[in-house]
C-alpha cells in the first residue's frame, strides 16, 4: 500500500497514513479524465444564446420592388439575412451542452485524476487546520508551511464554513468537499490538500 507523511498545521510530520492502492495507485486512464474535463466545461455552459432568424425579426413585410422590371435581383423582403438588419442564418439557439458519462467511467477518470497526484507527489494530507475562528492569514500560514502550490485544492470531510470562509480570499486557493470533488478541479491545482479524515471518505466512495 502507498504510504504518505500526515503533517500537522506547522509543516510538521505527525504520523503516517496508508492509501487504498485501489483508489491511489492505479494506472491513470487519460482517455477517462479528458472525458470527465469536457463534461465538466460543458456542464457549465449557459447555452442560453439566441439570434433572430428572419421570422422573428421586425419589418420586411413589403416587397421592396416589383419582381421584374428593374434590373436588379429579386428579392421579397429588407429581412433576409443578406440585409443590413435583416435575421442572422443559421446562427445560435438556446441549447443544452452538457451530456451524461458512464458511471464506471466516472469512477476510472476521479480514481485515475487522485493517482497522477499521488504519484507526482502533488497531494499532502492534512491532519487539521485547527481553527477558532474565522481567520485568512492563518490558513495562509498553514498552506506555506506545508509547502503548498500556488493553486491549491483543500479537499473537507464536511461543510466547515470556518475553514470555507478563512481561504476563500486566498488567491488560487479553492475548497471543496468529498462529495463534490470533481476530477477538472483535481487537474486544475498545482497541490491537493487532503484533510486525514477526507481521505477515509474517498476510499470509502471509490474503493
Amino acid at each position: 500500500m502507498t504510504k504518505l507523511a500526515v503533517l500537522d498545521k506547522t509543516g510538521k510530520k505527525v504520523s503516517d497514513i496508508k492509501l487504498n492502492d485501489e483508489v491511489f495507485a492505479i494506472e491513470p486512464s487519460k482517455s477517462a479524465m479528458h472525458l470527465m474535463v469536457v463534461n465538466y466545461l460543458a456542464n457549465q455552459r449557459q447555452g442560453t444564446q439566441s439570434t433572430l432568424t428572419r421570422s422573428e425579426v421586425s419589418g420586411g413585410g413589403k416587397k421592396p420592388w416589383r419582381q421584374k422590371g428593374t434590373g436588379r435581383a429579386r428579392q421579397g423582403s429588407t429581412r433576409a439575412p443578406q440585409w443590413t438588419h435583416g435575421g442572422i442564418a443559421l446562427g445560435p439557439k438556446p441549447r443544452e451542452y452538457g451530456f451524461d458519462v458512464n458511471k464506471k467511467v466516472r469512477r476510472l477518470a476521479m480514481k485515475s485524476a487522485l493517482s497522477s497526484k499521488v504519484a507526482a507527489k502533488e497531494m499532502i494530507v492534512l491532519d487539521d487546520f485547527g481553527l477558532d475562528a474565522i481567520k485568512t492569514k492563518e490558513v495562509a500560514d498553514v498552506l506555506a508551511a506545508i509547502k503548498a502550490g500556488k493553486k491549491t485544492l483543500i479537499v473537507l470531510p464536511e461543510k466547515n464554513d470556518v475553514v470555507y470562509k478563512s481561504a476563500r480570499n486566498i488567491e488560487g486557493a479553492n475548497v471543496t468537499l468529498v462529495n463534490t470533488l470533481n476530477v477538472y478541479d483535481i487537474l486544475n491545482c498545482n497541490t491537493i490538500v487532503v484533510l486525514k479524515d477526507a481521505v477515509a471518505k474517498i476510499e470509502e466512495v471509490y474503493a
